[in-house]
């Protein structure tokens, strides 16, 4: 009798050991927090001034999230992301009215087919264009973003209400497309998404391309494609959170492509997109941004890295001959503790020329709390990364 019970029991355990290996949940995150200097803010009693300010997610936003899949069979998945971001400084959520403000979606996922999945996610310029620029990635982050970060590269904000699908690898060869539904009767265009894009590697070649359109997201459907965001593309204009500069515009479509190539311990690469804004801030104000970014990274050893890029980047539409533009200069040199851990030191520059009444014609580093009252800014950052 007492070797029937043992049996019967570790048979349950064999079970239970088999079901646990058919599916799994991963917690995981990151922590990024640091110590800023900019050297000119705008101040509520008017001027520039000086800032020093702990600052989280300088290169990358701080988040926690829940990765789970469970296998089906066939080769098939049942898989869900559900992701926050946060600011470590207060332990605040980024966005104030959602718990996984970041990412979260459920699907399907086959080898054969692909992915399909449904909910709140990344764009196009996102997952093809992003890795390819340093602002898109762990080697420059949200300093590095082109202005306002209007091509979204950054990843500032996400596409509620999506379905989503990537494509399996087809010989290097992959591709993707998105639409985020407005969720709003009698207005299905009114503040909806669609995003598509590809990408394909070659040895030490990676080219990728990508697309996006935001309609009448400036309608402010609460229940639309684009709300809130994570990021800080601009701060202060619709309240306390940030929003993208494309939800103040009846329509905005970002383009964009970049290539990467391999060499040794170096890695060099450029990108383009360009983003038109119809009817900015709802007036007959229309525009478009162009950015131009020649990027570099190298591994001195395996625990320093070192990399930076320049970006050109100009307005213009109807706002004449006065139209800014942008240079930017950036640099960051990193030291791994371990896969884990890393400190890093990073610094921008950003100086624009524009008339005296342009709009956009400010100096302001993405990231940083406000604009400059000159046409110049530089901020420097010393920082610390966990991931878990």
């Amino acid at each position: 009798m007492n070797k029937l019970l043992i049996t019967g029991a570790t048979t349950m355990l064999t079970l239970t050991g088999v079901a646990h290996a058919q599916s799994s949940v991963t917690l995981y995150g990151l922590i990024d927090a640091g110590i800023t200097y900019t050297n000119n803010q705008i101040t509520p009693t008017g001027g520039g001034h000086s800032n020093w300010e702990l600052t989280s997610g300088a290169v990358q936003y701080s988040r926690w999230g829940l990765r789970g899949a469970e296998d089906l069979g066939g080769g098939l998945k049942a898989i869900f992301t559900l992701e926050s971001g946060f600011n470590v400084n207060n332990g605040q959520y980024t966005s104030s009215n959602r718990i996984f403000n970041r990412q979260a979606y459920v699907g399907l996922s086959s080898r054969q087919y692909g992915q399909l999945t449904l909910g709140r996610q990344t764009d196009g310029m996102v997952d093809f264009v992003g890795p390819l620029s340093l602002t898109g990635t762990e080697y420059g982050g949200t300093h590095f973003a082109h202005p306002y970060d209007v091509d979204n590269l950054n990843d500032s904000f996400q596409i509620n209400n999506s379905a989503k699908y990537l494509s399996p690898d087809f010989a290097g060869f992959k591709f993707g497309a998105l639409y985020g539904f407005s969720n709003q009767a009698g207005g299905f265009a009114n503040n909806r998404a669609y995003s598509f894009g590809m990408s394909y590697i070659w040895g030490p070649l990676n080219f990728g391309a990508g697309f996006l359109q935001l309609n009448n997201s400036g309608q402010f459907n609460t229940n639309g494609a684009v709300t809130d965001t994570t990021g800080s593309s601009l701060q202060g204009v619709a309240g306390s959170s940030a929003v993208p500069l494309g939800a103040l515009a009846s329509r905005q479509q970002t383009w964009g492509a970049g290539v990467n190539y391999a060499f040794g311990p170096a890695v060099a690469g450029f990108v383009y997109t360009q983003t038109n804004l119809t009817q900015l801030f709802q007036t007959g104000f229309s525009t478009h941004f162009q950015n131009f970014e020649g990027n570099l990274r190298y591994a001195l050893t395996p625990a320093v890295g070192l990399s930076a890029a320049y970006t050109y980047s100009r307005a213009g539409g109807n706002a004449g001959s006065g139209a800014p533009h942008w240079n930017q200069v950036s640099a960051m040199a990193d030291y791994s503790f371990s896969r884990r851990t890393d400190i890093y030191i990073q610094g921008v520059w950003q100086g624009v020329s524009a008339s005296s009444n342009s709009l956009l014609g400010v100096a302001w580093i993405n990231g940083v709390a406000a604009p400059s009252s000159t046409s110049n800014q530089v901020e420097a950052t010393v920082g610390l990364r966990h991931r878990f």
